[in-house]
């Protein structure tokens, strides 16, 4: 037997109100403050809508390019540049220009989706979503078919990543970095440490947890928490009684902040304490603002993510963005890269340009993770169209209740 909704009355209503209200939904939350994030609801593609056409390529008479990512998601120096995309702008002529855009992937697919349902420009040739929004956007035909014979370091993909049950022989996708979700902590202020996700709740920290607004990492890491195989064919009951969790640490006052990337600003300002959060995250703040965070995998599993790159469908600049894709497939340039943003990148041979690099970068188990680190986590397992309405609706209904 199945329970599609929470316990918790209120939250139930909530959901009970956004089912029924989709249409007017957007204005109310942006006055509370949950914006675009929500837009999940409207998933897939109005009924009876036709897919948008590939824009035509006008790479070779226009070499420039527009890539929308992550914050601390590239090589960075001093000065704020970043030195990889230097060398592939000296080297191709492409002249790239790189937007901090992604903050979280409901909040930006919600900014996006109209554009990308009439085939527009969205003001970004190339993006790097994870992997259940990537399924999306390949399921609503709003991405581009890559041309992999102008990739020819896309052979590089490490065997794991070749085929992922979103995107076979990755037609429409290719890997950018990956990660862990897991706790990190303020070490100065909780010396003691956290070992698992039920340590966020400990009355010591009400008020001062922050958790991720992606569902799949928060819920995800409750549910293993839970002694839930996240990666198996779980059930409704599972993913609610997790949900049941969040809503009663929110309801008690215990999560303070549910924010995308954003969340590294609460860390700094220790407005949060102890939070669920990804792991290369903590090596760039632990950087930027000193040694004061420890991130781990929790004692009940972490889960595993990929971003990717995919050209969105309004693209005029396919081959230029294939170009840049099969630049940082080069080992030596995703070594580089990985050795600042500290994380898992798929490229086969990065681990031995790292080595060359620095012997100790390469047994950096956040970087390139062992079997028995990969063991302690789990990917969250794909959804069909309406487990991802009735569990993002319920995941939605939280936020609008906190």
């Amino acid at each position: 037997m199945t329970r599609p909704l929470p316990r918790d009355p209120v939250i139930r209503e909530l959901v009970v109100r956004a089912q029924r209200a989709q249409l007017s939904r957007r204005g109310l939350l942006g006055g509370l403050g949950v914006g675009a994030a929500a837009l999940t609801l409207a998933a897939c593609s109005p009924t009876g809508s036709s897919a948008p056409t590939a824009a035509t390529d006008d790479s070779d008479t226009d070499p420039t390019l527009a890539w929308a990512n992550w914050a601390a998601y590239i090589d960075e120096d001093d000065n704020g540049d970043y030195p990889t995309l230097e060398r592939f702008q000296d080297e191709t002529g492409i002249a790239v220009t790189y937007d901090i855009a992604v903050d979280d992937n409901n909040t930006y697919y919600g900014k996006v989706r109209d554009q990308l349902q009439l085939g527009q420009d969205i003001g970004a040739d190339l993006v790097c979503l994870t992997d259940w929004m990537v399924n999306r956007l390949i399921r609503q035909e709003y991405v581009q078919e890559l041309d992999l014979d102008r990739i020819p370091n896309s052979s590089n993909l490490v065997a794991s990543l070749r085929n992922p049950d979103f995107d076979p022989g990755r037609q429409f996708s290719l890997p950018w970095q990956g990660g862990f979700a897991g706790i990190c902590w303020n070490k100065e202020k909780v010396p003691g440490g956290l070992e698992s996700v039920s340590d966020l709740w400990d009355p010591s920290l009400r008020g001062r947890v922050g958790v991720l607004s992606e569902m799949r990492d928060t819920i995800g890491l409750i549910m293993l928490e839970n002694g839930v195989d996240i990666s198996g064919d779980f059930s409704s009951d599972e993913f609610m009684d997790a949900i049941d969790v969040f809503s009663q640490q929110v309801a008690d006052g215990q999560i303070r902040n549910i924010k995308g990337n954003a969340y590294l600003e609460d860390l700094k300002s220790e407005d949060t304490l102890a939070a669920i959060c990804w792991s290369g995250d903590i090596t760039v703040i632990n950087a930027e603002a000193g040694d004061k965070w420890e991130f781990a995998i929790p004692s009940g599993g972490g889960t595993l993510w990929n971003d990717n790159f995919v050209v969105p469908i309004g693209s005029s600049k396919k081959s230029n963005a294939e170009d840049l894709i099969d630049y940082y497939y080069e080992p030596e340039v995703a070594a580089e890269v990985a050795a600042w943003v500290n994380y898992i990148t798929p490229v086969e041979g990065a681990r031995e340009a790292a080595a060359a690099i620095d012997p100790e970068l390469a047994e950096n188990q956040l970087i390139f993770p062992d079997a028995d680190t990969l063991a302690r986590a789990s990917i969250f397992r794909g959804l069909d169209g309406t487990e991802e309405s009735d569990f993002n609706s319920a995941f939605q209904a939280v936020l609008l209740g906190s």
